[in-house]
């Protein structure tokens, strides 16, 4: 079957879907695909962040989380399965890690067999491979283990028989008929000759270590637990089999967990990468427009933080404006172009699209940046800046430019409505025909609660302009901040950031989204008291 032919969930099918892990960059193609694509998509709580962006604005999204021992609810999500199909529609089921390990996805296929829907299984990676595997511990590996075994630690060794997993009474296919499902066979699991791997196991932690060691598992064996794998917040315990209990308890883990036991609990001193990353551990605020805050946002992620996009700007265009028509109309005709933002170059060459132009229109002038993020952008259009300060502010614009002939020569600066007037002002003084105009406006955004919540929490917030500082004290305070440590971009933005009552920690050098991020680093190298990895 050719890629194009299953590129789209179609009608009639229902999709089940693993999600991964919770690193939203261990979602496969083929899931983002169907997730495009559907009418419906059912999903779980244990989900990547940011998993259902990409659905259709009209697809129904429909929260099946459930609780353990919900088999009533389990039922229910089995009967929206097939309500839904049976009317025509395309369904996600979505699921976090992969639907067929301990997922009961092996029961929704069945139940939709019987009742003769038709379904394909979309696997996930699951988190017992991918929790060690950010942990650094390799499940296999030639020198210590050749096979391994994956375990739900939430069997009740007291469950009554004809019941399953959850206590629902439902049985392993899901169709009414006696459980066989029985208490974890510990002696078998002491003999187990390679890495044991337990899911939902930390609550009972205690328990599922005393019975291997009393099976006769090693109690020296090297064990860990993971916490939140794959997630910024991930966290990891090592010690031995005897003394992981005490361990986890101290540091204070929680579900979602795995557990891990075996020799290659061992390579994680030599192996151990994710939570070694530069920001592992640190919440950083994106105050950018949300439209912008990607490529930061990226950045940091990258690099280990826990990203809080807390947009409290957006950007909303004006390319219909008389005053923008004219200064594309006309163009050519200007001596000296003046671009003081990335927005301002992006808007102004899709303004020129919409009147059939294109870079050539620039060709007679002296086309001046504000900074190098602006010359960047310009010239992903094809323009290299003339003129680029050392500082990212209008007073290095203006001395920039000292050597440009201005006077009864017509300029174009092109800019946001709330811009500052330095630039135009002193051009005028030289004598400069100014034209000033609005490519956007710069208003409020509401932040969502849930990010507000999370950005109390922060080590770090992150401002791009004066009007993300501004807009966040109009919006929820300038008390969110708290302890965090503030990074600016620039002078301008140090200067708003102060004057609403900040202490600025660090300024860029480089007055550039990469210049903040790496402002950040350094701090956060010379700064940071939080513990990388916890382990005994």
């Amino acid at each position: 079957m050719s890629p194009d032919s299953r590129s789209a969930a179609r009608p009639g099918v229902v999709y089940l879907v693993g999600a991964g892990p919770g690193d939203p960059g261990l979602m496969t193609v083929r899931s983002l695909e169907l997730l495009a694509s559907a009418d419906v998509v059912l999903h779980d709580r244990l989900i990547p962040s940011g998993a259902l962006s990409g659905v259709r604005p009209d697809a129904e999204l429909i929260f099946v989380g459930k609780s353990p021992g919900d088999g009533e609810r389990q039922d229910q999500i089995e009967e929206l399965l097939i309500s839904h199909v049976r009317q025509g529609r395309s369904v996600v089921r979505l699921k976090g890690g992969d639907p067929f390990v301990f997922g009961r996805g092996g029961e929704e296929a069945e139940t939709l067999h019987d009742a003769g829907v038709p379904f394909e299984v979309v696997p996930g990676v699951t988190a017992g491979i991918a929790a060690p595997a950010y942990a650094g511990i390799p499940v296999t590996h030639r020198g210590d283990a050749s096979a391994v075994a994956f375990v739900t630690g939430h069997e009740d060794p007291a469950k009554r028989p004809g019941r399953d997993a959850d206590g629902s009474g439902r049985s392993e296919t899901g169709r009414g008929a006696l459980s066989s499902a029985k208490p974890l066979d510990y002696a078998a699991l002491a003999g187990f000759p390679g890495t044991l791997v337990f899911y939902m196991g930390i609550a009972r932690l205690g328990e599922l270590t005393q019975g291997l060691i009393d099976s006769g598992r090693d109690p020296d064996e090297p064990a860990a637990v993971v916490e939140r794998g794959s997630l910024p917040g991930q966290r990891t315990v090592t010690s031995t089999l005897a003394g992981l209990a005490d361990a986890v308890a101290s540091h204070g883990l929680r579900p979602p967990s795995v557990v891990i036991s075996g020799p290659v609990v061992s390579r994680r001193d030599a192996l151990r990468w994710f939570e070694q990353r530069p920001l592992h551990g640190l919440r950083v605020v994106v105050t950018r427009a949300r439209a912008q805050a990607s490529g930061i946002a990226s950045s940091l992620a990258g690099l280990g933080a826990d990203v809080v996009e807390l947009p409290t700007i957006r950007t909303v265009p004006s390319l219909d404006s008389g005053e923008v028509r004219a200064a594309v109309d006309c163009l050519h005709s200007y001596a000296l172009v003046c671009l003081t933002s990335p927005t301002g170059v992006h808007l102004l060459f899709d303004a020129m699209a919409e009147h059939g132009r294109d870079a050539r229109a620039l060709a007679n002038a002296t086309v001046a940046a504000i900074g190098p993020g602006t010359a960047a952008a310009l010239g992903e259009h094809g323009v290299f800046a003339d003129l680029v300060p050392e500082r990212s502010v209008a007073e290095s614009l203006v001395d920039a430019l000292g050597s440009v002939e201005v006077d009864g020569r017509p300029v174009l600066i092109a800019r946001a409505a709330d811009g500052r007037d330095v630039l135009p002002d002193a051009l005028r003084e030289r004598g400069a025909e100014v034209d000033v105009v609005a490519l956007y406006e710069t208003l409020a955004e509401e932040p969502g609660l849930e990010a507000v919540e999370a950005a109390r929490k922060a080590d770090y917030f992150t401002f791009t302009s004066a009007s993300t500082v501004q807009r966040l004290a109009d919006a929820v305070g300038i008390d969110i901040v708290g302890d965090a440590r503030v990074v600016s971009i620039g002078p301008v933005t140090s200067a708003a950031a102060r004057e609403a009552g900040l202490t600025v920690a660090v300024e860029a050098e480089s007055h550039d989204p990469d210049g903040l991020v790496d402002a950040l680093l350094v701090d956060a190298a010379n700064h940071s008291s939080k513990p990388r990895v916890e382990s005994k």
